[in-house]
């Protein structure tokens, strides 16, 4: 076997199997991730039709993203864990089942109460598969200039997935109904499970026990439940409430007591020690407001594109093929810019040009053009993150252990997740705070023409405060992360055996 092209998995019972190709993992992996990540925006674009089909209520509806997302960013670190201690392979492959029944189920849905359960379950069996892939990867390449290659592949899954699922989203509902935009995840599922069971081994961390924190699964799991369920009702409830600040109290409390446990714990959830490791925990605060600022992107250009410029729910889904095509593209560059610039460079530059894309897209305006307007916003944005997830994947997980992969995983996707959750909910309470003064300051009747005046004056808003988010990033990244800090972690040479060393 050669050392660039194979893996020898080794059994349970300890007997060495077959060599496989790195590479064939690699694609299993990222064939998963696709469906998780493209599910969290594939719905957007089919909203208006699944609530005529189930009947939903306008105040009801948000529960069709609100529920997967709850449930998927307050299970990943559980996930993440659970796989180091139980077998990635085997929580990958619960995830894929579970992510690929519910997805069933919800296609065949008859109200609005089985979507939102499956959608719930989607949620958990992504939590569960999203982790165990990404663990998979960072355990399966053990050289860095491989490892660079297959995470590059990673993160532009990671980062064009979202804007796929606005495409695939529009044309399922236009050109079929909306059931396929959740059927189709069952054929590409079942052939993830034959894959994996064939091709990728087994692995799990050699920490000499298989003891499991329940304590600190219930207090880090329910705290994070809590909080994302908090930011997503915010805006109906008023961030002032009573209600918004008692949920964020009792969240904030089970947070607090998690630490306190995991600092007790024998055999801990999570290593807490692990933050101490300058490049994974900046790299998390990176990504948390980075992936603010993205889902918020999304959400806002497709209402743009619908409700101002007109868009069919096809047209609108197209229009956002060149953000795909755009973060394709920075992810490629930036597997090559960081073998000559280094990971930290390549990161300040792709938030600064997705910064210089989002502010171009604050001034949109209520007669504007999708290439334009539009487009030369899209462009740079998109390159920006698709050169800013490259180098932030590699931060985030190169600095650990075999032993922590899981760990480290299941923290860089709850950035991920909870920053998009926060990131959305500040977003559209800014947005709608910006038309509701906008339409309050207009004496008399209300014309459509100021209507929608007054709706893109809160997108205006929005991309603003999703510029200052992406800036606030690239802040932190500068000052926090110095090329002194990198030094005795030279991420162009890291191995994990090195690390371990």
């Amino acid at each position: 076997m050669t050392e660039t092209t194979a893996v020898t998995a080794t059994s349970a019972k300890g007997a060495p199997e077959r060599a496989t190709n790195r590479w064939l993992i690699l694609v299993i992996a990222c064939l998963a991730q696709f469906m998780v990540v493209l599910d969290a925006t594939v719905v957007n674009v089919a909203l208006p039709s699944i609530q005529r089909g189930l009947h939903f209520s306008p105040s009801s509806l948000q529960w069709v993203v609100n529920a997967y997302t709850l449930i998927f960013g307050g299970f990943l670190l559980l996930g993440g864990r659970a796989g180091d201690l139980l077998g990635r392979k085997r929580l990958f492959i619960v995830g894929v089942a579970l992510f690929s029944g519910a997805s069933l189920l919800n296609g065949l849905a008859q109200s609005s109460g089985m979507l939102i359960a499956g959608r719930g379950l989607q949620g958990l069996g992504g939590a569960l598969l999203s982790p165990a892939a990404l663990s998979i990867i960072t355990t399966t390449f053990i050289e860095q200039e491989e490892r660079t290659k297959a995470l590059g592949v990673w993160s532009a899954i990671a980062a064009g997935g979202g804007a796929v699922g606005l495409i695939m989203g529009g044309v399922l509902t236009q050109l079929a109904s909306w059931p396929w935009i959740f059927i189709v995840n069952v054929p590409v599922g079942v052939l993830t499970l034959i894959a994996t069971l064939r091709f990728v081994p087994e692995s799990r961390a050699s920490l000499g026990h298989r003891s499991f924190d329940v304590a600190g699964a219930v207090t880090v799991t329910g705290g994070l439940v809590v909080l994302v369920y908090a930011i997503v009702k915010a805006q109906a409830f008023g961030w002032g409430s009573a209600r918004t600040l008692g949920l964020i109290a009792g969240a904030l409390a089970l947070l607090a007591a998690f630490l306190v446990i995991e600092q007790r714990s024998a055999a801990p959830l999570i290593r807490l020690s692990i933050f101490r490791i300058r490049t994974l925990s900046v790299a998390n605060a990176v990504l948390l407001l980075v992936a603010s600022g993205l889902f918020g992107m999304f959400f806002f250009a497709s209402l743009y594109v619908q409700e101002i410029l007109g868009y069919s729910p096809l047209h609108a889904g197209l229009a956002f093929l060149p953000v795909t095509a755009g973060i394709a593209v920075g992810a490629g560059i930036a597997q090559q810019l960081i073998r000559r610039f280094g990971v930290r460079n390549v990161l300040l530059v792709g938030i600064v040009l997705a910064t210089a894309g989002m502010v171009a897209l604050a001034r949109i305006p209520v007669h504007g053009t999708y290439a334009g307007d539009l487009l030369p916003g899209l462009l740079p944005m998109s390159i920006g993150m698709g050169l800013a997830f490259v180098p932030v994947t590699l931060l985030a997980t190169g600095g650990v252990t075999g032993n922590d992969a899981g760990l480290a995983s299941g923290l860089f996707n709850t950035s991920q997740q909870v920053g998009g959750s926060l990131g959305l909910a500040i977003l559209s309470t800014l947005a709608a705070s910006k038309t509701s003064s906008v339409l309050n300051g207009l004496h008399g009747s209300v014309s459509t023409a100021a209507n929608v005046a007054a709706r893109v004056s809160g997108y205006h808003i929005a991309f603003i405060a999703a510029a200052v988010m992406l800036g606030a990033a690239g802040v932190i990244l500068a000052v926090a992360l110095r090329p002194r800090h990198l030094e005795g972690l030279n991420l162009e040479e890291l191995t994990p055996s090195a690390v371990a060393a």
